[in-house]
């Protein structure tokens, strides 16, 4: 079995004796309800990821080619311009019949 020889470059014996004043305590995060929030959940040793929930909505992903100046404009309006794309082209659907 091939290990990994990790090289630190700093004298660990000197952290191991250190001990933490008093005054050093001021510059420990406080431990509240917020850091928990947004701290990593694990269920024994596999990671919950966390953030947004999977939507209801069905989606399918796949490629496409656009023209670059469609793809400039959309883009040119920022965050967001795949979803106001899409919803350009529902709204170009419900004014045009199609086969």
């Amino acid at each position: 079995m091939n290990e990994k020889l990790i090289i630190i470059r700093s004298d660990l014996s000197k952290a191991d004796t250190h001990i933490i004043q008093p005054e050093e305590y001021d510059e420990l995060p406080e431990l509240n309800d917020e850091f928990f929030e947004k701290a990593d959940l694990y269920e024994g040793t596999k990671l919950i990821r966390r953030g947004r929930p999977a939507g209801n909505s069905v989606k399918e992903q796949l490629t496409i080619r656009f023209d670059k100046d469609i793809l400039e404009a959309f883009r040119s309006t920022g965050s967001g311009w795949q979803t106001r794309m899409n919803d350009a082209l529902k709204e170009w659907l419900k004014e045009h019949v199609i086969g």
